[in-house]
């Protein structure tokens, strides 16, 4: 690896954790987010070449992110947006597995579109709002 790939590869990762370090917890849900879309086009990408063991490599770290988010949802809180997206967690896993094992890239596809469909409405969410739980928001943001 030549001096300028290791210091590029090098101030991206800086960059990286800088980002996170510095990023309130409605920015670290969103670049959870980024990632297991990442996840899933870089597995989607070795799937259509046949490449088997990096394919299952990138599902597992996106099935790890999602895990990640399910974990996130504040379940002290009784709301039926935290169960809600609860259940489409654990429906994205699993579709997520299905296309591990059945090479399935429309089943990437269903969870990419879902997963930006999520990201979109939290990256929504007024500035005022996004420390307050569900239950407080005002009923547009949390439905």
């Amino acid at each position: 690896m030549t001096y300028s790939a290791q210091a590029a590869k090098l101030y991206s990762s800086i960059g990286t954790q800088t980002g996170v370090e510095a990023a309130s917890p409605h920015q670290l849900i969103l670049l959870l987010m980024e990632g297991a879309l990442e996840k899933i086009a870089v597995a989607k990408g070795h799937m259509q070449r046949g490449e088997v063991a990096l394919k299952a490599d990138f599902i597992c770290r996106a099935v790890a992110i999602v895990d990640g988010l399910r974990m996130s949802l504040d379940t002290r809180v009784e709301h039926e947006l935290t169960r809600n997206l609860d259940d489409l967690y654990d429906y994205m896993n699993r579709r997520l597995l299905h296309a591990n094992l059945n090479n399935d890239v429309a089943a990437l596809d269903e969870v990419s579109g879902l997963l930006r469909e999520i990201k979109e409405a939290w990256a929504a969410i007024p500035e005022d709002q996004r420390t307050l739980p569900p239950a407080q928001m005002q009923p547009e943001q949390a439905s």
